[in-house]
């Protein structure tokens, strides 16, 4: 049988298509170039929708599920798993956040498909800590079922919590912001859309800009996240250097503070789109400094293992293992 599995975001959808255990098909879309999801499946399928050709799908959305319904975060979509179902004639379709694909990937994946922040020692039966930056920020809860095999994932709004700084630098980062926007959240600074705009902070700050960067970025469009990682990355340019450092610390307290609310004594996974792309920075001690400083508790954190996700296909590979159970 054939099975559809899809990964939903703000800025790219990602969909495969699976005869069995075989992935015979995978391309990825640029989601705001869509008015829906329906058509970038059409486009992705065409003649195998067909004859009824896909037996169940799922799809894994940047957004909260409500009985098989979701408003996606960073785009103009309703979706509904029941129309899908009407207007692609896939009798099972499924969504579930990202996340929770997500998390369910990742118990599908092999070690190699980690790099370890912090290699503590495990607890076999979880739970486990899931957080991850892409053009959002998104978080889950992964836990062992207590009756038969398997996982089950508590979804979770998390990255929507307000903005704690810890120092006068990011103080006046929330300032900065506040001029901006009426509620500042962790995924305002720690995700796609929060390199760019700590960014113009730093320029805000008066550190001075480089020009070609700046030109760099006026060709490239919106791309501006990409520049900021990489040139923070080469350290070639100071406010992007800065802005890299701040972005990774946010980032690792964030995730801190989510291993304190879950006390996932199974690990901390950090996935998402910008974290294998910026490997090297989080290794160099920033993103744990930021997770373990958390003051009287900070001990529980320095024991707790952390490791990097490096497979860019968990969420669809989780969303491929939920379509087969549908």
């Amino acid at each position: 049988m054939k099975f559809l599995a899809g990964d939903v975001g703000g800025t790219k959808t990602a969909l495969m298509l699976f005869d069995d255990d075989q992935m015979v098909r995978r391309a990825t879309f640029p989601s705001a170039r869509f008015a829906s999801l329906e058509l970038i499946v059409r486009e992705f399928l065409g003649q195998e929708l067909a004859g009824h050709a896909i037996a169940a799908a799922c799809f894994g959305i940047a957004g909260p599920i409500t009985e098989q319904s979701c408003r996606a975060t960073n785009l103009p979509w309703v979706i509904e798993a029941y129309e899908l179902e009407r207007a692609l004639q896939i009798p099972r379709v499924r969504l579930v956040n990202d996340f929770h694909a997500l998390s369910i990937g990742i118990t599908c994946l092999p070690a190699s498909d980690f790099a370890p922040l912090n290699d503590a020692p495990a607890a076999p039966e979880g739970p486990w800590a899931v957080i991850g930056a892409g053009t959002g920020l998104g978080e889950a809860v992964l836990t062992k079922r207590r009756t038969g095999a398997g996982f089950d994932v508590l979804s979770s709004e998390g990255s929507h919590t307000d903005f704690g700084p810890r120092n006068e630098l990011e103080v006046s980062l929330l300032r900065f912001l506040w001029k901006r926007h009426k509620r500042v959240s962790y995924e305002r600074i720690a995700s796609g859309m929060g390199l760019p705009m700590l960014y113009e902070f730093f320029l805000d700050q008066g550190i001075p800009e480089t020009p070609a960067v700046r030109e760099e970025m006026a060709r490239e469009g919106a791309h501006h996240a990409a520049i900021v990682s990489a040139h923070g990355s080469i350290g070639d340019d100071e406010i992007c250097v800065r802005a890299l450092d701040l972005f990774v610390s946010v980032y690792g307290s964030a995730a801190g503070n989510l291993a304190l609310t879950v006390l996932p004594r199974g690990g901390v996974y950090v996935a998402g789109g910008i974290s294998p792309k910026i490997l090297h920075k989080l290794k160099d001690g920033t993103f744990m400094a930021a997770f373990q400083s958390k003051g009287r508790l900070s001990h529980m954190l320095e024991s707790m293992p952390v490791q990097v996700v490096l497979n860019a296909d968990a969420g669809l590979i989780g969303a491929a293992a939920i379509a087969r159970e549908s």
